[in-house]
């Protein structure tokens, strides 16, 4: 297993979601509800920070891997889901939001490890939407976390819309993926 800089900002991201979900079980005396708030924004925001300085790294130190490669969608994918569980879990979204994104997360996985497995994982490749949906989910998730008003700005409503958004854009990218893949899915189908 390599070890590069890259790999350590990963493992740092996998390493802050249990830190991202204690801050809400401290004891009450330790941190006000907005102090946790603030806390949790900040692993999360830090964690995604580091999703980007790990890519742009491996690239810019020619450090990219196999592993990293794996560790990467992974760590992403923890983090989005436990931030996900923790806004159920405080009554910030809806439990039909964290089910789509965290579903789609591990069917389109699910897909791409097929896909692989039988020569065709450019048929599943990143896609713009992807990336759109990406960004969608980690704007809102830092703001349900947040919760307050920033600048006067509503982010119980404006997160609400944006983790709906991103939902709705969760479900289109899905069928893209899937759309993708069906030449594949069905020529080896008719094969069986």
């Amino acid at each position: 297993m390599p070890f590069n800089l890259p790999i350590l900002l990963t493992w740092l991201r996998i390493v802050a979601i249990p830190l991202l979900i204690t801050v809400y079980y401290l004891p009450a005396d330790w941190a006000t509800s907005h102090e946790r708030d603030l806390a949790a924004t900040s692993i999360f925001v830090a964690a995604a920070l580091t999703d980007w300085a790990d890519g742009y790294l491996a690239r810019k130190l020619d450090q990219t891997s196999a592993f990293g490669a794996f560790l990467d969608p992974v760590a992403d994918k923890l983090m989005v889901a436990a931030a996900l569980i923790v806004l159920v879990e405080l009554g910030r979204t809806d439990a039909i939001v964290a089910t789509i994104i965290i579903g789609r997360e591990i069917t389109i996985s699910a897909l791409r490890e097929w896909m692989a497995k039988i020569g065709a994982a450019r048929s599943v490749a990143v896609s713009m939407l992807g990336k759109i949906k990406t960004a969608a989910q980690m704007l809102a998730i830092p703001i349900l976390l947040y919760y307050q008003p920033l600048f006067g700005a509503d982010t119980q409503r404006l997160g609400n819309w944006l983790i709906w958004i991103a939902a709705l854009l969760t479900l289109w990218s899905m069928g893209y993926y899937l759309r993708m893949a069906w030449p594949e899915i069905a020529k080896r189908t008719a094969e069986k």
